[in-house]
């Protein structure tokens, strides 16, 4: 009875009282706080979203226009983008057979069956995995995201739990920081990578639908082509402010046609062209396709490797669909068309291998090429609108775990948090976009350098997913081997392939991911050296006492909520104010906004609130998931906190005179820090902090709009940080 009386009360916020916290800090609030819970937490399992056999149906449909936008247009650019001449039947045969092989080794047998179930409770991508990573292995490396794991956190709601099998691997990654910088390092480049991304599709997508209108006219010359693109490419970046579900409300029926009617030309051409293509299905054709032309097979790899462009998406957009829905999307729908409509491809370019550089619009039929021209353009829509979206979201993550300079999010859905619009983030897209189309004018340039991206973020998933099964799945060591060397050997041959390209347009990727690699970096670094500065400079329970216990300290009335990014200890933005003002509320409230690596933290779980020192001083440690809303704004927050700390208070008076101050006014006191490196750091490091950090800070949003606290009753304070 009484177990049963205590978890309504956890059910319904609250929490077991906290004593007094004299020197713990917020992590001793976290962890007498939140102990209590850990009786009655469901597990992972329990919490996972159960779908019907129905839904999920109706979600392996919807998932056609979100995710496979990208991977369905693929047949379009493939072959023009080969660069073949001279072509036999069997040369023929072979690209083929290594087109079909490519699609069932790297995205039916990798992505569908092994890399969608490393997901963090339903959510995919390149942060998903570090974050799933970091609920197993503490990571404190000198770029590492902030905000990483307490020993608490294993009490939350939708956190991983297990015990690691490979402890001596554990051990290794939580004690050596050359491997955790290499680690983080590598998840920020997978994350600049797929960013990257969200320019290249676009313009790759809509240039190569936009082409196929020249082999019906000599006159529409490719500027022609390339200045209809950029029209229409603005406008698409334009309409993004709308929303993604005002956006792609006709995808779905966009790509399930554009998959019927290719699977419909694909058979035509097999049965009027070359029947007996259906026998590229065996590998050998690949064996003997190599054995005879090396270095020309070689070559094709960049362009094979075309075919699986969006495969990553798969995984990206994880989080919107279920595991299950997207294996029997990609198993049933988009799998055998892409087969049958690349093997009527080459069944038509076995009579007609001159067509190979306008191999799928050659390739229609006479009576279905407008139609088709007019699917084709609305499909490439749908696959630019894919990574567009996905750029958002991963901006979106990026920034809630601190490794990105603030941005404007907007959530544009009310019914889906995930649904996020940033307005800087699509003016940088639409930039890049269009100056890739006026650079490359749609060439197999720029062919090469969307190869690229997609292969390297591949390799990095395979690196992270091997991670996972060696230090969180119980995997045997001999299939942990049997999965990363077969693939990180197949997708290494396709990056040496795609590397040779590189000033063929190759360097592009290379180019962007470089700046946002380097913007990260220094904000990452920046951070990291604010907090290092803060936590050797913070103050002691005692210090702060004898401030406030001061006669030259006048306590005001109301509630003053400062804000830091210090989970232990007292902040010296406290010190400087006190010292500058000699004034201070009644009610001192520190509080730590503090991020997850999960997708969302429960109300009940969010707060969590400890005494600190003299009466009227609590500390309050705040939770957030990274798929959050940061909103503190009305008297729904005020009314939790308010609420928590008198749960805190055995005195009477002290609970009245809490409820009194919250009555007398609130005010949010944050810090404006200003960086500054000492002439003890070395040349790079005072660059990064006195150049790029800085302008970064200054270019970004404040703090306080992420936070999303209401102006109107905020006081900022500047301080600088000479570190």
């Amino acid at each position: 009875m009484e177990n049963d009386t205590a978890k309504d009360d956890v059910e319904n916020g609250g929490s077991i009282l906290c004593d007094e916290l004299v020197e713990e800090g917020a992590v001793a609030v976290v962890d007498r706080c939140m102990s209590f819970t850990r009786t009655y937490q469901q597990s992972p399992q329990s919490i996972a979203k159960e779908y019907p056999a129905m839904q999920t149906l109706v979600l392996a449909y919807q998932s056609l226009g979100v995710v496979y936008g990208d991977l369905g247009t693929s047949p379009v650019n493939v072959f023009s983008s080969t660069r073949l001449t001279k072509l036999t039947e069997e040369d023929l045969l072979g690209t083929l057979s290594l087109i079909i092989w490519t699609l069932t080794g790297l995205v039916l047998i990798k992505y569908v069956f092994i890399v969608l179930e490393a997901n963090d409770h339903g959510e995919g991508g390149t942060f998903a995995l570090y974050s799933y990573i970091c609920q197993h292995i503490k990571i404190r490396s000198k770029f590492s995201i902030r905000n990483t794991r307490l020993e608490s956190d294993e009490a939350v709601t939708y956190y991983s739990r297990g015990i690691p099998l490979h402890t001596r691997t554990r051990k290794f990654l939580e004690t050596n920081h050359t491997a955790q910088n290499f680690l983080t390092v590598l998840v920020l480049l997978g994350t600049c990578m797929v960013i990257g991304d969200g320019a290249l599709t676009p313009a790759t997508c809509v240039l190569s639908a936009l082409q196929g209108i020249q082999s019906r006219s000599s006159k529409i010359t490719q500027d022609h082509v390339v200045w209809i693109s950029v029209v229409l490419l603005i406008a698409l970046f334009a309409f993004q402010r709308y929303g993604t579900s005002k956006v792609g409300f006709s995808f779905s029926p966009i790509m399930l046609l554009w998959f019927v009617t290719n699977v419909s030309i694909g058979t035509y051409n097999i049965i009027k062209y070359h029947p007996s293509i259906i026998k590229a299905v065996s590998p050998h054709y690949v064996v003997k396709f190599f054995s005879r032309n090396t270095k020309t097979a070689w070559d094709l790899l960049g362009a094979v490797f075309l075919s699986i462009t969006g495969a990553e998406a798969m995984f990206a957009d994880l989080g919107h669909f279920n595991k299950r829905a997207i294996q029997l999307g990609f198993s049933f729908v988009v799998y055998p068309s892409l087969i049958i409509t690349y093997a009527g491809e080459t069944a038509y370019l076995v009579k007609h291998p001159e067509k190979i550089s306008d191999a799928y619009y050659s390739s229609l039929p006479d009576p279905v090429y407008w139609p088709m021209f007019v699917i084709s353009t609305l499909a490439a829509v749908v696959a630019s609108q894919s990574m567009i979206s996905a750029s958002f979201s991963i901006v979106k993550q990026s920034l809630a775990l601190g490794c990105f300079p603030r941005v404007n999010i907007i959530h544009t859905s009310s019914k889906h948090e995930g649904q996020v619009y940033s307005p800087e983030i699509n003016y940088i897209l639409l930039i890049l976009t269009v100056g890739l189309v006026l650079g490359f004018k749609g060439g197999v340039e720029l062919a090469n350098a969307y190869g690229v991206v997609v292969i390297l973020v591949m390799i990095i998933t395979t690196f992270l997913t091997t991670l996972v099964m060696l230090v969180i799945w119980k995997t045997n060591i001999l299939l942990i081997l049997g999965f990363f060397l077969p693939y990180m050997l197949i997708e290494s041959i396709f990056m040496t392939s795609s590397l040779k390209k590189i000033p063929q347009g190759g360097w592009v990727p290379f180019a962007i991911s470089a700046i946002f690699l380097i913007i990260m970096l220094s904000w990452t670094y920046g951070r990291s050296k604010k907090s290092a500065y803060e936590a050797e400079r913070k103050m002691s329970t005692r210090e702060l006492n004898e401030m406030l216990s001061s006669s030259n300290v006048y306590r005001t009335p109301g509630i003053c909520f400062f804000f830091t990014d210090q989970i232990n200890g007292i902040p010296p933005i406290i010190r400087h104010y006190i010292q500058n003002t000699n004034s201070v509320k009644e009610i001192v409230v520190i509080v730590t906004v503090r991020t997850l690596p999960i997708k969302t933290v429960l109300l009940q779980e969010r707060f969590n609130v400890g005494k600190l020192g003299l009466e009227g001083v609590y500390r309050c440690l705040v939770q957030f998931g990274y798929k959050d809303s940061q909103d503190m704004k009305g008297d729904a927050y005020i009314n939790s906190v308010v609420v928590k700390l008198q749960e805190h208070v055995d005195n009477m008076n002290e609970k009245r005179k809490i409820q009194s101050a919250a009555q007398n006014g609130i005010v949010f006191v944050t810090g404006r820090t200003i960086l500054k490196a000492n002439q003890g750091n070395g040349m790079l490091a005072r660059f990064t902090i006195d150049y790029l950090y800085r302008f970064l800070q200054k270019n970004s949003r404040a703090a306080t709009s992420t936070l999303e606290i209401p102006p109107e009753r905020t006081l900022q304070i500047g301080m600088l940080y000479e570190i």
